[in-house]
């Protein structure tokens, strides 16, 4: 495990101390006088006179993420964001509130603190810093949060405003508002009406006179009920009911039989009653995040549906009549307790997208190889152990699969043609300890292949063939070598290879000319290959927890490298060369014990920002330089270096 960072002295006795030793080696004494205050950015010279203690925002994981030993500052640079579906009820969400939603907006990301900031006098921060160069600031917060748009309104003048105007839409969202006076009667013309993000509990009966209406956008109020009189909306096809505290369906909703877009999300409903049958006209149905445990059969009389998202409940089982829902485009049943899906779904040969991740299924029924529009395939954090034969291979036009946290032992049984037309697989953390010869032999079209927490012991001799892949992760395996062919992968541009048993790299790898991620965290590796300098377009090289002794010379030919972590490892030296990477941001050489000395060329890296050097020794720079933080010794060895005029 990566070893924490030691905390910082936080004494300015110290700070005075290292930045007077630093200006008699300028042989400036007002420059020594001057740099006693705490902080002062004449301190560091003309390189890095601010530092700003921050490091990158973290996100979460995906083909690029890596195991956990890795520093957060490094995982936060090289994860991918996750590459989830956006639902329908998200897109339709956005159109409503197109007009009523109030954002924040700030003039730059606050940044978390990073380790070892020489800017900070907490003794609790590592040493990592952050620096900066002459004439910037640290980003600050521009703006406040704002209130809300219109608060303390008067509602009833906005009201006879809107009658007088005769506006067919209104838009009180964020207003504020508890109670709606009984005037609202008055708004017969209204067609739409939003209040989103109020704070009203119950509304007027008079809301039944709104007979034009046909959109009710009521979200994230805290409604418990709704009045009997919207039966009387005839017209009205959108009813927004998201975020609210209803525990169960009020009976009037059964009644709106001219809904065509019902939202329920984020309630607290637990029962869905047999009355939902009504709604025959429905298309989009969202029941998600509330308490539901089972759906009644009248869901079958929906044959209008096209998007039914019922995800993050308690559903054990669906019923068999859902199947009836011929038009279902989309079914999003993930986060629930399923231990079992209907054969009937195979009748819904217009699904597109199936989500049924993280639920308790064993199996999957082989009637879903009639599904043949089925595009996304997601069953991520089940039990299954295996497919049906010749399920994929049905599923024609089938662009991604994901398989991940199961009980898979080996590929799905059906060949190559289970993957014509597929773009991404996901089969991380299975059990899977061999990736059979030729099976991505019709994958023209996959671009990303994630078998990162599995047991293989090698890589297909026909890895050569995959030709169009982007992204490779590879990752948490018991791989002691990789084949010379992936040479032959011209399209990768991230290779992940952490956490493996690898103990050298081929030449070949030089030959991956679009690579921007190369991860060879916690292997085995004592060097690297010298052609690992023709990857031109890398961007962030990791390495740490290796036993390497030295980096090749050709390390200063990735004119792209941001990152370059090699910490942890038995670095006696870093080469020269280091001093033309003109965009590395971010050198972690932590944990290196053999570490004495660095060349004075490190001083040219000028997009230097963070820069880790705990439990190095350093010790042909002054301790007190040391103490002082890596901006400091960046200083130290431009100032004593021949490049003190550059």
């Amino acid at each position: 495990m990566r070893k924490s960072f030691k905390s910082r002295s936080d004494s300015s006795t110290s700070s005075a101390v290292a930045a007077g030793r630093l200006a008699d080696y300028r042989g400036d004494c007002s420059s020594s006088a001057a740099a006693t205050s705490s902080g002062s950015p004449s301190a560091l010279g003309s390189l890095s006179p601010n530092l700003s203690p921050s490091a990158p925002d973290g996100d979460n994981t995906n083909t690029a993420s890596r195991g956990s030993r890795s520093n957060s500052t490094c995982s936060s640079l090289i994860n991918k964001p996750n590459m989830s579906h956006d639902s329908n009820e998200s897109l339709l969400c956005s159109q409503l509130e197109q007009s009523s939603i109030s954002t924040t907006k700030e003039a730059s990301k606050e940044k978390k603190l990073s380790s070892g900031s020489l800017g900070s006098g907490d003794a609790a921060r590592p040493k990592q810093v952050t620096v900066t160069h002459p004439g910037t600031n640290k980003a600050k917060r521009t703006s406040k949060k704002k209130g809300s748009i219109q608060a303390d309104l008067d509602v009833a003048k906005e009201f006879v405003r809107c009658k007088e105007e005769g506006s067919t839409r209104l838009d009180l969202s964020k207003s504020n508002i508890s109670v709606l006076p009984s005037s609202v009667k008055d708004l017969t013309h209204l067609t739409e009406f939003y209040l989103y993000g109020n704070k009203i509990t119950t509304l007027p009966s008079e809301i039944g006179f709104l007979v034009n209406l046909k959109t009710l956008a009521l979200s994230e109020n805290s409604l418990t009920s709704l009045p009997d009189t919207l039966v009387n909306l005839k017209q009205l096809k959108v009813l927004d009911l998201r975020h609210n505290k209803l525990n169960e369906i009020p009976d009037v909703v059964y009644k709106l039989t001219s809904l065509v877009t019902l939202y329920l999300r984020f309630n607290r409903v637990r029962f869905v009653g047999e009355d939902i049958s009504n709604l025959t006209n429905l298309t989009m149905l969202s029941l998600r995040e509330n308490k539901i445990q089972e759906l009644p059969p009248g869901i079958g009389k929906l044959t209008q549906l096209v998007t039914f998202e019922a995800s993050n409940n308690h559903l054990k089982h669906l019923p068999p009549e859902i199947g009836c829902c011929t038009q279902l485009s989309t079914l999003d049943v993930h986060h629930n307790e399923l231990a079992d899906i209907p054969d009937t779904l195979g009748q819904l040969v217009n699904l597109t997208r199936l989500g049924l991740r993280y639920n308790q299924l064993s199996e999957i029924p082989k009637s879903l190889s009639q599904c043949v529009n089925m595009m996304e395939f997601n069953v991520e954090n089940n039990n299954i152990s295996e497919l049906p034969e010749g399920l994929l291979s049905s599923l024609s036009n089938l662009t991604s699969l994901t398989l991940s946290r199961n009980s898979f032992t080996s590929y799905p049984v059906g060949g190559p043609s289970q993957f014509c037309s597929v773009y991404t697989v996901n089969l991380e953390h299975n059990q899977i300890s061999k990736i059979p010869f030729g099976i991505f032999s019709r994958a023209k079209n996959l671009t990303k292949l994630n078998m990162k927490e599995n047991q293989l012991t090698s890589l297909p001799l026909d890895i050569g063939t995959w030709t169009n892949m982007v992204e490779l992760n590879l990752g948490t395996n018991q791989l002691t070598k990789i084949p010379d062919d992936i040479q032959l992968l011209q399209s990768l541009e991230v290779l992940i290879l952490s956490n493996n048993m690898l103990k050298r790299l081929p030449q070949t790898i030089g030959n991956l000319r679009k690579l921007r991620v190369l991860d060879l965290e916690e292997n085995r590796l004592d060097g690297l290959p010298n052609d690992i300098g023709y990857l031109c377009e890398l961007q962030k090289l990791i390495i740490q927890s290796n036993q390497l002794t030295s980096l090749p010379r050709a390390i200063g030919r990735l004119s792209n490298l941001t990152l370059l972590n090699i910490g942890e490892n038995n670095l006696t030296s870093l080469p020269e060369e280091i001093g033309t990477l003109e965009n590395l941001e971010t050198l972690l050489i932590n944990d290196n014990p053999s570490l004495h000395h660095l060349p004075f060329e490190l001083a040219l890296c000028n997009s230097l920002q963070i820069m880790g050097i705990e439990n190095c020794p350093l010790s042909q720079i002054p301790p007190d330089i040391v103490n002082g933080g890596p901006s400091l010794v960046i200083q130290f060895l431009k100032m004593k270096g021949p490049y003190r005029s550059m």
